[in-house]
């Protein structure tokens, strides 16, 4: 598999993932989705916030663009709605993006400042692009665990299942 082919499934599945746990999350009123859980973000609203806010900032340096993020916790949007409506378009853009990748990386680095480690990183690409899928995979889990608390469940978070193979 190379770079694009992963990115391509994963830009998939964190769309299908996103899609399933904001329907679930907008069941909540806003207080609940902000009320502070213990969580490294604190609440899900927060967490959903950086990991929109993450997004941004892997797509701004992939796209050789200046990262716009102050802090890891920025907020984008307060508003639940608009944070869903952002987070439908960032996902869009995401799958774009991973749509026009090159096939391979073989040699290629990304340079760049980080943001929440206050320093600048050199990476080969390809695993700044697996860092960027497992970010968001990281935090859904956190997510998953606070509904899962609340007695909500997400059902099946598995990549067999996700449409994308069900549909090929």
């Amino acid at each position: 598999m190379n770079c694009q082919q992963y990115a391509i499934i994963m830009a998939n599945y964190n769309q299908w993932m996103n899609q399933r746990l904001y329907q679930l999350v907008a069941t909540l009123s806003d207080e609940q989705r902000k009320e502070d859980l213990g969580a490294f973000f604190g609440s899900i609203h927060h967490t959903l916030n950086h990991l929109l806010l993450g997004d941004q900032a892997w797509l701004q340096r992939f796209q050789g663009q200046p990262v716009t993020m102050k802090s890891p916790r920025d907020i984008v949007h307060d508003d639940f709605g608009l944070l869903q409506q952002a987070r439908q378009e960032m996902d869009e853009q995401i799958l774009a993006w991973a749509q026009a990748l090159a096939t391979r990386y073989d040699n290629e680095q990304l340079r760049f400042y980080s943001v929440t480690y206050q320093k600048e990183i050199v990476m080969p690409l390809f695993a700044a692009v697996m860092q960027f899928f497992n970010h968001q995979t990281h935090h859904r889990g956190q997510i998953t665990t606070l509904l899962s608390q609340m007695n909500l469940d997400i059902g099946v978070t598995d990549l067999p299942v996700m449409p994308y193979f069900i549909n090929q």
